[in-house]
């Protein structure tokens, strides 16, 4: 009778992993021997460099709860080569939609729809997929990372108002995670980054940078490692917090 080989490697599973953040998140983890199972509204790309990413490439449009649903149910059956358990989730997928200017909304004219679709993406979503796969972090004692924003602790001059209050949402979201997920031995953190250098900053944002102490962008690999940190052994005591990445930013 053939026996089923086990992976015996970390599980990570990444939304929004095609670009910016999420993209050095894979490479970091990667290189430190981790399965990467990627998430997002996009299929496989080819110029991805990661080893196993079509067979690890979940396509999920996490607006639609349904979708979200479906997998999640795709999900657990791949976390099966693991022995079901998922060391990490790292909620980075969002969206921060513009006005036909290619301007920030703000809460005079998003319209209502919108509202609802920027939530579904950037607040339910990583509470649906936490929820759904609580039984596969438990087994592994593991982490998760919701992947917040500098502006959801203050107006900013790109990121919307749906945006900015679906990040301050998902802080609150991962304090209250923390205290319900940790009695299981499962930890909850966030992240707030600021400036990061990736292909989607807006235009006017080297006047952003003169006022950073640091006076540089941060790089995607930057907050990779304060990911990898979170899910790492190194952080084993590290449960609710909120680390900024933004070089000072909001001194």
């Amino acid at each position: 009778m053939p026996t089923t080989t086990l992976d015996d490697r970390k599980a990570l599973i990444l939304t929004g992993a095609s670009r910016g953040i999420g993209h050095a998140t894979v490479k970091r983890f990667s290189a430190a021997g981790w399965r990467v199972i990627t998430c997002s509204r996009q299929p496989f790309s080819d110029k991805c460099p990661w080893p196993m990413g079509p067979e690890d490439h979940i396509q999920v449009d996490l607006a639609d709860p349904v979708n979200v649903g479906m997998a999640i149910v795709e999900m657990r059956r791949r976390l099966e080569d693991s022995g079901g358990r998922l060391a990490a989730l790292v909620n980075n997928a969002a969206i921060s939609p513009k006005n036909r200017d290619r301007l920030r909304l703000d809460t005079l004219e998003t319209p209502v729809d919108l509202w609802h679709k920027v939530f579904h993406v950037n607040f339910y979503a990583p509470l649906l997929l936490a929820r759904g796969l609580f039984k596969e972090l438990k087994t592994a004692q593991g982490s998760i990372v919701n992947v917040s924003s500098i502006a959801g602790t203050r107006v900013h001059p790109f990121a919307g108002s749906a945006y900015a209050t679906s990040k301050a949402a998902l802080a609150g979201l991962t304090r209250e995670m923390a205290h319900d997920f940790g009695p299981h031995g499962v930890r909850v953190n966030a992240i707030a980054p600021g400036e990061i250098d990736t292909s989607i900053l807006s235009p006017g944002t080297e006047k952003i940078v003169e006022q950073i102490p640091m006076r540089r962008l941060g790089r995607p690999e930057e907050v990779a490692d304060i990911i990898y940190y979170l899910c790492s052994d190194s952080s084993s005591y590290v449960t609710g917090a909120e680390i900024h990445i933004n070089g000072g930013q909001h001194l």
